[in-house]
């Protein structure tokens, strides 16, 4: 059986409310205030079984404009919806908008229900009739049955039943998908229950013992209860009015407009990428940043709307457009919304959403503009390649594209596979279920061997680029796996080599000129002769008459091929002259047992300078160990 829910939509004091309880015997306004005023302020819930045994969930509407905020969040989630238009009164002004609001939230089924018919004759009877067939002309209820009803006497009520049975099996199913959200339109606490949300079940499932969260404040708990339609149940499925008690949930902690899904599922977001249709009866352009009211779920939250592509949008024409908000709401692609102005209050458009967690976009950007009009009809394979692109070098994870795609679980997954094993995208992270799409892969692989190419020509003596330089050039938002990855197939094409720390192009080679070619011998022969006494660095420059920095490359190079070893900065030995004074030291150790800084100056014949340079040398290569004021043989 589908799960349907029907929705009143109309103008103050038409007869909703008295439809609702002729129809289902549920009288659903329940504040005093509405009973002391007669009229309907907050949302009202009933539900009916129909004769062939569908179950309808029915919310009820206030009709008062300074309540539309009210209509807004209690047309989210309908299938149908029945207008409701007085005999006596006919079509007015929130029938209009109303009927404005239902064409941009994406209802596409329903029927008009023409109340009061006691209080009219038969002539009045069809001139309202004529009135509502040119009213409902060219909107999604032109053609649809108009009933006659009276909630008094009772005339029409079974016609009404009937033709929304009809309706019932014309409404197809829900789209399924794995993503569970109940946007949240009522919070109350009951005595023994604790606190208990209600909302039109939108997608997914829910079911008693599981863990929710509230979107955006993060706040998480448990599912102690479930009713649907007043009866307790063990799951709840989407289509169903549903109320959820919770497991020590402060009520102040939630309110209308949050979200419930499973934890860490949406992605709350300050701005959305929306196809904005700007309604024909506004009286003016719309300017680039207008103040508005941002209606979606049963949330109203404020913002400014950004026009990406022109200065004002015209009554009657279209957009892609960025919405940024005050306050962060939680979206899904395809999610209806409606714009209402900031002052005065009036609906001025609403359309769906593109992208629920975008960037912030620079205006005028052809390419941008010009992929967000095309977002909405895109394969699913082009919308995962579009935001794969766009979140580049930090990669997309596969619960971001359900966000942004709104498919289904298995379509998602078989999407995925088909472009990873085409190697349209990259899996970067298994775990996290992490993509980069494979233009990011390229260009991560491109910049490296740039920064490689660069870096050898500065320092063509230099083997390779120290790796955490390297490191350094990659860009500040990278995943952190990503660039090893790349490098690790790099490596393994052979388009790269490393040795040790460093890394370099494959085919890069050290070739020395003439001229570095004699002065690393000249200083190879400086250290050779100074043995364990040999000159700074600083002294050698000054000897052979050069410049340090001309010098440093050529003793980087010594020491990269392991004929000079770096015992501190600025000074260096000649490989065969540590060897030798290691073998020795050791040799001592294992006779002696120890060593203090006075033997083993005898032992070297150096100064100060030298000695203690050298010990502390000795000591960083884990040959000796520092005890008091001597030194031993570092064990293993």
């Amino acid at each position: 059986m589908k799960q349907i829910i029907l929705g009143t939509a109309g103008h103050i004091d038409h007869g909703k409310t008295s439809l609702i309880k002729a129809v289902s015997g549920i009288d659903t306004d329940r504040l005093k205030e509405e009973k002391k005023r007669g009229i309907t302020i907050e949302l009202g819930f009933a539900s009916l079984d129909l004769p062939d045994g569908q179950h309808v969930g029915i919310v009820d509407v206030p009709g008062h404009e300074k309540f539309v905020k009210n209509m807004v969040a209690g047309a989210t989630g309908i299938d149908i919806v029945v207008m409701v238009i007085a005999a006596d009164e006919g079509v007015m002004p929130q029938t209009r908008e109303h009927m404005e609001i239902c064409t941009l939230l994406g209802v596409r089924h329903g029927f008009v229900a023409l109340t009061k018919t006691d209080m009219v004759d038969e002539e009045w009877l069809e001139l309202a009739m004529d009135d509502i067939q040119s009213f409902t002309r060219d909107t999604f209820l032109d053609g649809q049955p108009i009933v006659p009803v009276s909630s008094i006497t009772g005339d029409g009520i079974p016609e009404f039943i009937a033709t929304l049975q009809t309706i019932c099996k014309e409404v197809p199913e829900r789209k399924q998908t794995g993503l569970f959200r109940l946007p949240v339109d009522r919070v109350f606490t009951m005595k023994g229950f604790g606190t208990v949300i209600t909302g039109s079940l939108v997608s997914g499932k829910i079911a008693v013992g599981e863990t929710i969260m509230i979107y955006p404040s993060g706040i998480k708990s448990k599912v102690r209860g479930l009713q649907v339609h007043n009866q307790s149940v063990n799951e709840a499925l989407a289509g169903q009015r549903t109320a959820i008690n919770f497991q020590g949930l402060d009520m102040a902690a939630v309110e209308r407009g949050n979200v419930l899904a499973r934890p860490d599922t949406l992605s709350p977001s300050y701005m959305a990428d929306i196809a904005f249709q700007y309604l024909a009866s506004t009286a003016k352009p719309l300017k680039n940043r207008t103040r508005i009211r941002f209606h979606t779920g049963t949330s109203e939250i404020m913002g400014n709307l950004i026009l990406l592509d022109r200065e004002e949008l015209a009554p009657g024409e279209s957009a892609a457009v960025q919405v940024r908000l005050d306050t962060p709401t939680a979206l899904v692609k395809e999610d209806r919304y409606v714009i209402r102005s900031y002052s005065p209050v009036r609906t001025i458009g609403g359309g769906q959403v593109l992208d629920p967690i975008p960037a912030k976009h620079k205006r005028f950007r052809s390419d941008i503009a010009d992929t967000l009009n095309a977002l909405a009809d895109m394969p699913p394979e082009e919308v995962i390649g579009f935001h794969a692109r766009q979140a580049g070098f930090g990669g997309t994870e596969h619960n971001e594209l359900r966000l942004v795609t709104n498919l289904p679980d298995k379509k998602l997954d078989a999407a995925v596979s088909a472009m990873l094993s085409r190697r349209d995208l990259i899996m970067v992270d298994r775990d996290r279920r992490l993509y980069v799409h494979a233009d990011t892969y390229a260009r991560l692989r491109q910049l490296v061997l740039d920064q490689l190419g660069r870096y050898h020509a500065a320092h063509p003596l230099k083997a390779g680029m120290p790796r955490e330089e390297l490191r350094s050039k990659f860009p500040a938002h990278i995943h952190p796996k990503l660039a090893p990855q790349v490098l690790n197939q790099m490596l393994k094409a052979k388009e790269l080599a490393a040795e040790e720390d460093t890394i370099r192009l494959a085919g890069h080679r050290v070739s020395l000129a003439g001229d570095q070619s004699q002065l690393k011998d000249k200083i190879l022969q400086a250290y050779t002769r100074g043995g364990i006494t040999p000159p700074y660095f600083k002294e050698i420059c000054q000897t052979l008459k050069v410049e340090a920095r001309d010098a440093r490359d050529v003793l980087q190079l010594l020491v990269e091929e392991n004929r000079l070893v770096k015992v501190k900065e600025e000074l260096y030995f000649q490989r065969d002259v540590i060897d030798d004074l290691q073998a020795r030291l050791v040799a001592h150790l294992r006779d002696k047992g120890v060593i203090t800084t006075p033997e083993f100056k005898d032992m070297t014949g150096a100064s100060r300078k030298y000695v203690i340079p050298l010990a502390e040398f000795f000591d960083a290569r884990n040959v000796t160990i520092r005890v008091g004021d001597t030194r031993q043989l570092r064990k293993g």
